[in-house]
């Protein structure tokens, strides 16, 4: 925190222990501060403005910790429907379980283009720095919402190629749980910075590879060679064909990389 606390003022002091959670601000004057933070659309979709109460209000239930729980709760059991969806693959349109799959669908579909309606609302969509759709991980929630909207949209009234490949997009949907913890953003962020240095890697791992396998060409090639009849009492090509077998090599050999 602070090297001597003696030296500061009690307003410094309390503003220190609020921040830190020792301390409860009553009058929720830190938080109001605190409210779109880094956000910089004064005017949301040209409708909302940012002292406007709904869009204050949205932009509450948007941040609160039981909200992201809520969401949170509705990806795990979505991706536990996809997963029984799984055991019903050759169902009919007019079975029971397609019928239900249908609607609890419909039920996910509405709930995170809700969601995405509130963050669009709370943050803006695009325009201005810190708008919704100005976050990487906001643009993988958006096109899975939309996606799942445009599936849901022409489910039996289109049965073509390219609609097919929507409802195949269902399978991005458990990724929605990366956008809505920090930990595992902060995990996926480190491995994309990565890559680069992990091609480096490969490509020594790759050169060491070829070394050995040069090496093993040019010291055992050509001594992988077995006889179909009595292989450990037949040694040589002239044994084996004297006594009508055949000269084979192994399928793992050292004839060629």
């Amino acid at each position: 925190m602070v090297d001597d606390i003696e030296d500061l003022d009690a307003d410094t002091i309390r503003k220190l222990f609020l921040d830190e959670g020792m301390l409860k601000d009553k009058t929720n004057a830190r938080k109001e501060a605190k409210m779109f933070e880094g956000n910089y659309c004064e005017t949301s979709c040209y409708l909302w403005e940012k002292k406007g109460k709904f869009r204050r209000a949205i932009y509450s239930v948007y941040s609160a910790k039981w909200f992201d729980n809520f969401i949170m709760t509705l990806i795990a059991f979505n991706s536990l429907k996809l997963a029984v969806d799984t055991y019903f693959l050759n169902s009919k349109d007019t079975d029971l379980e397609t019928i239900i799959s249908m609607y609890v669908d419909y039920f996910f579909n509405w709930s995170f283009f809700i969601e995405c309606c509130l963050k669009i609302i709370s943050l803006g969509f695009a325009m201005d720095r810190g708008s919704y759709i100005r976050d990487g991980w906001n643009q993988l929630d958006f096109f899975i919402v939309v996606t799942s909207m445009i599936d849901m949209a022409l489910t039996g009234l289109v049965d073509v190629g390219f609609f097919k490949i929507l409802r195949m997009l269902r399978i991005l949907r458990p990724l929605r749980v990366i956008s809505h913890n920090q930990a595992m953003r902060m995990i996926v962020s480190a491995l994309a910075e990565s890559i680069g240095a992990i091609g480096n890697v490969i490509v020594v791992w790759v050169v060491v590879q070829l070394m050995f396998s040069i090496l093993a060409i040019n010291l055992l090639s050509g001594k992988s060679f077995y006889c179909s009849l009595d292989k450990f009492k037949n040694h040589t090509k002239f044994e084996c064909n004297k006594a009508g077998g055949s000269w084979n090599v192994y399928d793992s050999n050292f004839d060629n990389i």
